[in-house]
């Protein structure tokens, strides 16, 4: 087909090129009447949607499912939450490891490694050194006399391989200073007993029930 001039162009109706201010109906009535041979065959015949889905191998049920699918997150597992437990001596424990060995009993003899913080998080002492990861555990006797209440009502229950983290207030604490576990070296000892009048976080393995 040869191509249209610009005057045959600038000839079209008003109502073609501005087809969009007009009436539907009557715009195709003025289409047909007044567009030259040479554009008819241009025209492009609108085609159903639902015919052009299918051509191009969709249909509008599968695009109304599968964006639901699509959307859908991924499942996401809930985090482990460590719930805390009060006791009446106002001493807090979180069970962190149970542990499958022998139950401690009021009376007896452990073996333990234990961390001692404040309140605050700030390092007091540790069975365990901070660098090399080496132990040097205690033995201590589940009696109240000797050892300070707040940790002998966190050691009773456990078992052997278990670890439970306590906050132990001044008054399930160190009422006296003689009480355990307490440091042999100097440093440490003064360290521990310069923070008694306030709580203090234990974390504490129990190794064995002797």
């Amino acid at each position: 087909m040869e191509a249209l001039s610009l005057q045959t162009l600038i000839q079209l109706p008003r109502a073609f090129r501005n087809s969009r201010s007009v009436d539907t109906e009557q715009s195709k009535i003025v289409l047909a009447q007044n567009i030259p041979r040479e554009l008819t065959s241009l025209i492009v015949k609108k085609v159903p949607r639902r015919s052009f889905l299918q051509f191009i191998g969709l249909s509008p049920i599968s695009l109304n499912v599968y964006p639901l699918l699509a959307a859908q997150p991924p499942e996401m597992k809930e985090p482990e939450v460590i719930r805390t437990r009060k006791i009446a001596s106002g001493v807090r424990i979180q069970d962190i490891f149970e542990g499958e060995g022998p139950q401690a009993h009021e009376g007896d003899l452990v073996e333990v490694n234990y961390v001692c913080r404040r309140s605050n998080g700030y390092f007091v002492h540790s069975t365990v050194d901070q660098f090399s990861g080496e132990s040097n555990p205690v033995i201590l006797p589940l009696d109240e006399k000797q050892i300070i209440k707040g940790l002998k009502e966190v050691l009773i229950g456990m078992k052997a391989g278990g670890k439970r983290r306590a906050l132990i207030p001044p008054s399930a604490g160190y009422i006296t200073e003689d009480l355990q576990p307490i440091p042999d070296e100097f440093g440490p000892r003064r360290s521990l007993l310069s923070h008694v009048n306030e709580p203090l976080i234990f974390e504490v393995q129990l190794l064995k029930v002797l």
